[in-house]
């Protein structure tokens, strides 16, 4: 079959550190149906190689830069692409970063395709250099969303006709889940990295007026340290609300380490507000362990989490409204069961790896 794009370069970031955007790259990155389809290279668009680097300047990231992009310009030299697919930051000092890469491209006549995994871009866009860098940058583009939620973000930028919505997909094995065990005591779990924004202390804050309510329950926090948020200071504020009996601590986990928590638990609980929240794959593993959701309306979350069907959906930064939500799950098992059901299926309908995959080759195919 002859495919309108025959061969791709595709610039994006890559693990490590692990998270949403490098996570979405190595899937296309180890994907048979898209290598399959296309002659594809790749070029690693990350300058952190772990959590703690990410926001911070350093020489060795300048290298790392430097490096990229020479790779990324001899490759445009010796190879003719049909298109360059780029997982680029839309916003702030990541954009002025990125941007380079997509201007090489251009300059090299290469049909561009930009892979939003993030937001922000209305913020900058009428600010120096922003206001003539990113019409520049997003001219004649392609641009694939996460979700049409997202689409306000980037409209003045993009025309409608220039987006196209390719959601996130998971890996899912358990097609046919068996009926979840349930613990005596309910089990929350909250599992991202340690970033104040994404409702660590919010979900704190909500556990404490569990806590004073007479609620019994345990909540386990998984996750990587960041320069935010430590361990020590976990510790510090978990004590300040008297609840070093409920509340544990793990550490970053990963794999089946990770699985273990999920299966572990009860409910899981996402009370982000982080600004450049997009659609949180780990959402999609929580529905894969037929979890209900308590979670906010950030980004394109209403499109993941349907709220009274497969979670709640509760007000960005509110402790209250997240421990009423949390208290009502823990105290109706049927609910539990049913909305954990209703998260499964849609994740088969809707977010699995092969769904994300197919769309992909669709888009990419021109």
């Amino acid at each position: 079959m002859k495919h309108h794009f025959s061969r791709i370069l595709f610039i994006a970031p890559f693990p490590p550190p692990v998270h949403g955007s490098a996570m979405v790259s190595q899937q296309i990155r180890d994907s048979r149906v898209i290598n399959s389809a296309f002659r594809c290279d790749y070029v690693n668009l990350s300058t952190s190689r772990r959590m703690d680097e990410i926001g911070k300047n350093s020489p060795v990231k300048i290298v790392r830069m430097a490096s990229a992009f020479f790779k990324t310009f001899w490759l445009l030299l010796t190879h003719r692409y049909s298109a360059c697919y780029l997982a680029i930051t839309c916003h702030g000092g990541g954009f002025l970063k990125d941007a380079p890469f997509v201007l090489l491209c251009k300059l090299f006549r290469r049909k561009i395709i930009i892979h939003q995994h993030n937001k922000g871009l209305a913020a900058d866009v009428d600010r120096w250099p922003y206001r003539w860098l990113l019409p520049l940058v997003y001219k004649n583009a392609k641009v694939i969303l996460l979700s049409w939620l997202l689409y306000p973000d980037i409209e003045k930028v993009v025309p409608k006709e220039n987006v196209v919505v390719c959601p996130n997909g998971i890996k899912v094995s358990n097609t046919e889940p068996s009926p979840k065990a349930e613990n005596a005591v309910p089990h929350f779990l909250f599992l991202s990295n340690l970033i104040e924004s994404k409702g660590v202390f919010v979900l704190l804050d909500a556990l404490e007026i569990l806590a004073r309510k007479g609620l019994s329950f345990y909540c386990d926090f998984v996750g990587g340290e960041t320069k935010e948020i430590d361990s020590e200071r976990v510790t510090v504020e978990v004590n300040r609300r008297n609840l070093g009996r409920q509340v544990i601590y793990h550490g970053r986990k990963y794999g089946a380490e990770k699985d273990v928590f999920f299966e572990q638990s009860d409910i899981f609980v996402f009370p982000t507000y982080y600004g450049n929240e997009c659609f949180p794959l780990v959402l999609l593993e929580a529905m894969a362990h037929q979890l209900p959701i308590v979670t906010t309306n950030e980004g394109g979350i209403p499109d993941v989490v349907q709220d009274g069907v497969n979670g709640i959906i509760c007000p960005r930064q509110d402790a209250k409204a997240v421990a009423a939500a949390l208290e009502r799950l823990a105290n109706d098992t049927a609910l539990r069961r049913q909305m954990g059901a209703a998260g499964h299926k849609r994740l088969l309908e809707k977010f699995t790896e092969e769904v994300f995959l197919e769309r992909m080759r669709e888009i990419l195919k021109g």
